[in-house]
């Protein structure tokens, strides 16, 4: 059981609740900090004085005064127009991160909820009923309203959530399972939808798996490196030593892990260059930038998982409802940016490795195209082209969403981060940037293969794992099943599970 306090919130546990279906409660300690800023919302409800958020209209309609008898239906009506996202489906684990990270926001202590409230999303989650939450929709400031509104909607029993696989209108699977749907009061409606937790939970989600990513594109590099005969030298440690940007060192000593225990390595067969092509040789220095980037989005996630990110806050021992703009996006948006852009180039590098294995001019004496009787066959040619059709797609979404801002709520809101979209667009950078690499994978334990030679124990084994559902390509047949194949086992971490290595 994890607990939440508004404070202590980080990816492994997230990682637990989201892909695991760890259990949730919310900290003892905090229900009575959670209890004092509801007493000063319920105090200012029923007085005259406009305070945004708990008495007033919202955005341009701010000045707009509501009197107390209707403010537990503003927040109705706030989540019902708020509810307009559109597009895809998000997929669970994003679902089940919005309900975490929304609730972990709300046990703070700042928003001026309930402990009902909170404790409601957390009974859902652990429930396992998930809200349907389209993909489309959100400027990234006032948050994520539209996609958060869709959450807000299933927990008052009036949206779709799916359930053991199934989708059911939230009121019927209620009713039919007992559960009461959530009472809206004075400001819990605003307190449910302004934040930034659906970029912040889709960035976390892909974020989780990259790390894992990573891992299999230091191996991928790997069998690439002793199947093109490559030069050791670029993995030295001293190499490190005298250009010391984080991350890099981790990936030569993974390579060196991997490569140095090849008997291939010394093997009278290999060629000797005097030095590798940059896709090779500079490997290490582009896959730990990419590590780094990763990095970074990690430390602004763990800032904003734990933060309060609604306006108006509440401060309950100063007695004060201060209007903020903490709900902005820019901080996340701009690192899921950097980030992006990052997992784009490394698979414009890993294409580019794919290319050498191929290349009969560049592949040192390997078949063309890595099949026995080429030109009768076409052996991995078209695998090429799609590799190169991916890197080529998240060049075309290189441009930063974040850069990017239009206007809304009739000006009111004249700034915005773009923050869902950059979310989105990383996810689809992320997917493509996999495929490649299990495109690599598949090529370079072809190429391995053809060589006849032995590589080392780790890589023989990851050869042996790919083996199960692909075998060496001897004539013409189609690769897409392998493909996805490849690529769904290195997102459940099949290959790194199953390694006689670990590796950073």
């Amino acid at each position: 059981m994890i607990q939440i306090d508004g404070n202590s919130l980080n990816l492994e546990f997230l990682k637990k609740v989201v892909f695991e279906n760890e259990k949730v409660e919310l900290k003892e300690s905090q229900k009575d900090i959670i209890k004092k800023s509801r007493a000063l919302v319920e105090k200012i409800a029923k007085g005259d004085k406009p305070v945004y958020g708990i008495n007033t209209g919202f955005g341009y309609l701010a000045g707009k005064k509501i009197p107390p008898e209707k403010v537990e239906q503003l927040q109705y009506n706030l989540v019902r127009s708020h509810t307009t996202a559109v597009g895809k489906s998000s997929p669970r684990e994003v679902v089940r991160a919005m309900m975490l990270l929304r609730a972990n926001v709300l046990a703070k202590g700042y928003s001026g909820v309930r402990v009902e409230t909170v404790e409601k999303i957390l009974e859902l989650l652990n429930k396992k009923i998930h809200p349907v939450v389209p993909e489309q929709g959100s400027v990234g400031a006032s948050g994520d309203l539209a996609p958060l509104a869709h959450l807000a909607l299933a927990f008052i029993g009036e949206g779709d959530v799916e359930y053991n696989g199934k989708i059911y209108k939230a009121g019927e699977l209620f009713k039919e399972l007992g559960i009461k749907p959530l009472d809206l009061k004075a400001k819990e409606g605003l307190s449910l939808i302004n934040g930034t937790q659906y970029m912040s939970s889709v960035s976390a989600v892909i974020l989780s798996k990259s790390k894992e990513l990573f891992k299999i594109a230091d191996i991928s590099l790997s069998l690439t490196f002793d199947a093109l005969m490559g030069k050791l030298s670029p993995f030295d440690e001293k190499i490190y030593l005298v250009r010391k940007h984080p991350e890099v060192d981790k990936v030569m000593k993974n390579v060196r892990e991997l490569i140095v225990p090849s008997p291939f390595l010394t093997s009278k067969n290999r060629i000797d260059k005097v030095q590798d092509a940059y896709s090779i040789r500079c490997s290490p220095q582009v896959h730990g930038a990419v590590r780094l980037a990763a990095k970074r989005l990690e430390e602004t996630l763990l800032i904003e998982i734990n933060s309060a990110t609604d306006n108006p806050l509440v401060f309950a021992e100063e007695e004060e409802v201060l209007s903020n703009g903490n709900f902005h996006g820019e901080p996340v948006a701009l690192t899921i940016d950097h980030f992006s852009t990052a997992l784009v180039d490394l698979g414009n590098l890993v294409e580019r490795r794919i290319e050498r294995l191929i290349n009969p001019a560049l592949n040192h004496n390997l078949p063309p195209f890595l099949v026995e009787d080429s030109g009768l066959n076409s052996g991995f040619m078209i695998a090429h082209v799609v590799a190169a059709a991916l890197s080529a797609e998240n060049m075309s979404l290189a441009h930063s969403p974040s850069a990017i801002n239009i206007p809304t709520s009739a000006n009111q809101e004249d700034h915005v981060s773009m923050g869902a979209n950059s979310a989105n667009r990383l996810k689809k950078i992320f997917e493509n940037t996999k495929r490649i690499i299990a495109i690599e994978l598949i090529a370079s334990a072809q190429a391995m293969e053809l060589r006849g030679e032995k590589t080392s124990p780790p890589l023989e084994k990851m050869m042996k794992l790919i083996r199960k559902d692909v075998p060496l390509i001897k004539e013409d047949h189609r690769l897409d099943k392998f493909i996805e194949t490849v690529a769904q086992k290195i997102d459940n971490n099949y290959y790194l599970n199953n390694l006689p290595i670990i590796l950073y």
